[in-house]
């Protein structure tokens, strides 16, 4: 079973019919026990990480959501969900995050002409063969480059982490969910890792 956490955070309708597409189950639960018991994990999330990580503590996730990114079984980090497996955020007056992945989240400069927040089709360099392929984005913070950055992605004269991988760790900025037959594609590849 693939578990989506919902933490107050995500967009659980999307993901949910692009697993549903892909023939794959998946529970919704805020159940610390649940996450810990499952066969996957999917973090997703939209959103601010001060109020995620509140509601994370609330909810009595962070531990388990902790422990099942580093426990080697599949775990995907979406959007908010990457980032907040980072160590810290500048968003909200600054976070301390879920120090999975080293590392620092910044916001976009807002010099330059560039719309902040990035919203629509990037590519990522990196993954694969070394093709680029589009992904759908919509952030105003980025995650540096570390030693588990897998995909780049460049906006606002930024290049910044786009996907991280370590294992079957993985976690991305953009949204396969809204990324059409690509998107597809790479979470049929996460759910066969």
């Amino acid at each position: 079973m693939t578990v989506l956490v919902d933490y107050g955070a995500g967009n659980m309708t999307s993901v949910r019919n692009a697993f549903a597409a892909l023939g794959e189950d998946t529970m919704v639960t805020r159940d610390p026990a649940v996450v810990a018991a499952a066969d996957r994990v999917v973090f997703p999330g939209v959103g601010a990480a001060g109020s995620a990580m509140a509601n994370l503590r609330a909810a009595g996730l962070v531990e388990s959501v902790q422990t099942a990114a580093l426990s080697g079984k599949p775990f995907l980090g979406i959007c908010l969900g990457m980032q907040i497996l980072f160590s810290h955020s500048e968003e909200d007056g600054g976070v301390e995050c879920l120090d999975v992945f080293g590392g620092r989240v910044r916001r976009f400069p807002s010099y330059g002409g560039f719309k902040i927040p990035e919203m629509g089709w990037n590519t990522v360099e990196g993954l694969h063969d070394g093709s680029a392929p589009e992904f759908y984005f919509v952030h105003s913070y980025y995650a540096e480059i570390v030693p588990e950055t897998a995909g780049v992605t460049e906006y606002a004269n930024v290049r910044f982490t786009a996907m991280a991988r370590r294992g079957r760790l993985w976690a991305c900025q953009f949204h396969p969910e809204k990324s059409g037959r690509i998107g597809l594609e790479l979470l049929k590849e996460w759910l066969a890792c």
